[in-house]
């Protein structure tokens, strides 16, 4: 299995025994992910030291008033590290604005701007704000992965576009009917799981912090909508990280 987003640098425990475990339930790849300068050397680190785990490095939308939004250069060069997998996760976010919508839509083109140029995949958080994300979106022609999908408003455009859609811990919450009705409509070879670690942790373990051993669980869920075996879907999304994200 593998876990296609998990914050490894903000889990309690350390991430090398966060990882560990995750191997002892199955997960053998995980994408830790960097939200700002110190997270994304923090996330280059942890996959330096964990077979398996690789980095997605970014600045987030909530960083987007920062310091380390002016910081680009910066991260273009963490970029290059061959541990790096993926641009983000970057994007919008209308729900909890640390930012200005016209700060956070200049970030994330300079970040779609930095995929483009290193032909990365970039990982995108869209939070009611599935316009602007479309159109943000629009120009760009490299691999999209929609992290931790909550918006079935932005689902027309990732079918059109071929986007690849992930689904974390809240996809088994009891009143996410949206959610799984959307999980059902993404393609087979389009389809990521993940944990959003250490956030979202799913039903059957909620209120726990959330990490990656916890992925067989949102598997099942999925599993259980889209009318496959658990073994089934864990294998075709481990399938479809690997091709999303260049994966050994």
């Amino acid at each position: 299995m593998t876990d296609t987003h998990a914050h490894l640098d903000a889990c309690e425990e350390p991430a090398d025994v966060v990882v560990e475990r995750a191997r002892r339930a199955g997960v053998t790849r995980v994408v830790t992910i960097g939200a700002g300068l110190e997270s994304c050397r923090a996330a280059l680190a942890i996959a330096e030291r964990n077979e398996g785990v690789r980095a997605a490095l970014g600045v987030d939308p909530h960083r987007a008033a920062s310091s380390d939004a002016g910081r680009l250069g910066e991260l273009r060069d963490l970029l290059s590290h061959p541990s790096v997998v993926a641009v983000g996760e970057t994007g919008l976010d209308n729900l909890r604005r640390f930012a200005t919508p016209g700060e956070q839509r200049t970030l994330f083109a300079a970040q779609l701007a930095l995929a483009d140029e290193l032909e990365l995949p970039v990982v995108v958080h869209s939070r009611e704000a599935d316009t602007d994300t479309a159109a943000a979106l629009a120009p760009f022609g490299g691999t999209v992965i929609l992290h931790c999908f909550a918006s079935p408003g932005l689902l027309e455009t990732a079918l059109e576009r071929d986007y690849y859609v992930s689904f974390a811990g809240n996809v088994t919450y009891p009143k996410a009917t949206d959610l799984r009705d959307a999980a059902v409509q993404v393609p087979d070879e389009r389809l990521l799981v993940e944990t959003d670690s250490p956030f979202l942790s799913p039903q059957a373990v909620r209120g726990k912090p959330n990490e990656p051993a916890h992925l067989p669980h949102t598997i099942a869920a999925l599993a259980q909508v889209r009318g496959v075996g658990p073994t089934a879907l864990a294998e075709q999304t481990h399938a479809n990280a690997t091709i999303a994200f260049g994966l050994a």
